[in-house]
């Protein structure tokens, strides 16, 4: 909810996509920065201690949030600010989050565990995003702040029921040493190392959130309630595809799936263009398209593309997850956690500022066209130079 409501309130201030994708932009190297350190200390302590700490400074900045737009003191860097401590937060407690899973669970569920982890995923953002849209229409974005604040406190209860859980093997204190171990695991690791790769090529060229906004006040109509359809498509495919998950379970060349599934995103992402150059052009719109008439066809379109790319991404998302809990070991698992959120949560950054920077200089519809046939190519070609990649076997897992 707070991330679709912070994307509307800049857009509502300055009229300006660019600023909307600075508001990703702005909080990716804090992110890197927390994403990695938090990393390090789920390798150094007790990792449930580490992840309610974070959780609460993640409530803190939400609660803060509703605060200032409660007292009519908001402003464009406030919003910058508190999404800055709000992710910086959150990616420490994800790294922590996904260290723990593999502690509690055998390595043969941990597909289905991942398959889980996509139906919160699409639970959470099927809702958030539509009753966002929804709510900043109807009560605005003060009681949308507000009403997130207290849906939160139910993270602080699932981390609080979990047991002490401290790392395994040697434990190295945060610090240049404990990064560098890292790192020069990751050098090594060439199967998860490409799996990193495949993914910022996935989020860089085709996360066109940043858009959405704009695409319901000027392209599709509609205006919030459109930006939360739309982001909400992308849950409602990851939330499906979880549903009917089973058989990826049996699967055992993970890399391969990875490769497909990108590339099945990166066609989706394709047809999207095609749907808002077909908006562009005219096609079923009701006269003056705007916040209040919407083109419901292409909009039903964009849904179903949208969707299907959120499918695609979360079958990717379990294959990544179940090679990164299974082929890596304990002792080392956060720090490979830190920098895999770091590239989770840092694509989709680096992919706001390219889809804003170029539907600046050219049209709304152009980015999310040129991306799915920059993420097809791209993808084809480092899985072939890698042919490793390929014969990844999940009954041997190696990094």
């Amino acid at each position: 909810m707070t991330v679709v409501a912070v994307m509307l309130q800049v857009y509502e201030i300055t009229h300006d996509s660019f600023a909307v994708s600075m508001v990703a932009v702005a909080g990716l190297l804090p992110m890197i920065v927390a994403g990695l350190y938090g990393g390090m200390l789920a390798d150094a302590f007790d990792r449930r201690v580490v992840a309610l700490s974070a959780a609460s400074v993640t409530f803190a900045s939400t609660a803060l949030l509703a605060v200032l737009t409660w007292a009519h003191v908001e402003s464009v860097w406030w919003l910058y600010v508190l999404s800055v401590v709000n992710s910086s937060a959150n990616s420490i407690v994800m790294a922590t989050r996904s260290a723990i899973v593999p502690r509690l669970i055998s390595r043969e569920l941990l597909p289905a565990a991942s398959a889980l982890q996509g139906i919160s995923f699409g639970l959470m953002v099927m809702v958030g995003p539509a009753l966002a849209g929804i709510l900043v229409a109807v009560s605005g974005y003060a009681w949308t702040y507000t009403i997130d604040v207290i849906l939160m406190s139910s993270l602080f209860l699932g981390l609080w029921t979990l047991p002490s859980i401290k790392p395994e093997g040697e434990l190295v204190r945060p610090g240049l040493k404990s990064l560098a171990d890292g790192w020069a695991f990751l050098k090594r690791a060439s199967n998860i190392r490409l799996q990193y790769i495949l993914d910022i090529t996935a989020m860089t060229f085709g996360q066109p959130i940043a858009l959405f906004p704009a695409i319901g006040a000027l392209l599709l109509g509609g205006g919030p309630v459109t930006t939360g359809i739309l982001t909400a498509a992308y849950a409602v495919g990851a939330f499906t595809s979880s549903l009917f998950s089973g058989p990826i379970g049996r699967v055992r060349h993970h890399g391969l799936g990875i490769e497909r599934a990108i590339q099945a995103y990166g066609i989706a992402m394709l047809a999207f263009g095609l749907i808002l150059g077909a908006a562009a052009l005219g096609w079923f719109a009701p006269p003056d398209v705007g916040p209040h008439s919407a083109n419901v066809v292409l909009i039903v379109l964009s849904f179903i593309v949208i969707s299907i790319a959120g499918a695609c991404d979360n079958v990717s998302a379990i294959y990544r997850s179940t090679m990164m809990q299974a082929a890596v070991p304990d002792a080392i698992r956060g720090r490979l956690q830190g920098i895999f959120i770091v590239v989770v949560a840092g694509g989709p950054r680096i992919g706001a500022l390219y889809v804003g920077t170029l539907a600046t200089i050219t049209s709304l519809w152009f980015p999310p066209l040129l991306g799915g046939i920059l993420i097809v190519v791209i993808v084809s070609t480092l899985v072939r130079l890698n042919p490793r990649f390929r014969a990844y076997d999940a009954e041997n897992p190696e990094p």
